[in-house]
């Protein structure tokens, strides 16, 4: 399984602005069928090095996630971000069956 974390500090950050990007990002969930799992949590300890919100998603293969950044939905996902965003960071990693317990 593909997990990618993405962090997010927005340039506008109240608490409205922070809201409505986690309901822009959680549109996508149930559009794209080889997104497994999204989940977008907004940070509750809030600090000006802090970032905003993270995204977590997850694919069954890195050719998946390819696919899903490829996609019409992900991507006017990605166009309404590209307007808020300040900075962004991301970790994207690799779970195999042998590591899950």
């Amino acid at each position: 399984m593909i997990v990618n974390n993405l962090l997010l500090k927005l340039k506008n950050r109240n608490i409205e602005n922070i809201k409505k990007t986690q309901e822009v990002l959680l549109s996508m969930k149930g559009k794209i069928e080889v997104l497994l799992d999204i989940q977008a949590e907004i940070n509750i300890r809030p600090s000006q090095t802090a970032c905003d919100i993270i995204l977590i998603t997850k694919f069954a293969s890195i050719e998946d996630m390819n696919a899903y950044l490829a996609h019409p939905a992900h991507l006017e996902v990605a166009k309404f971000i590209g307007n808020v965003l300040d900075t962004q960071a991301s970790v994207c990693y690799e779970i195999l069956k042998e590591d899950v317990i």
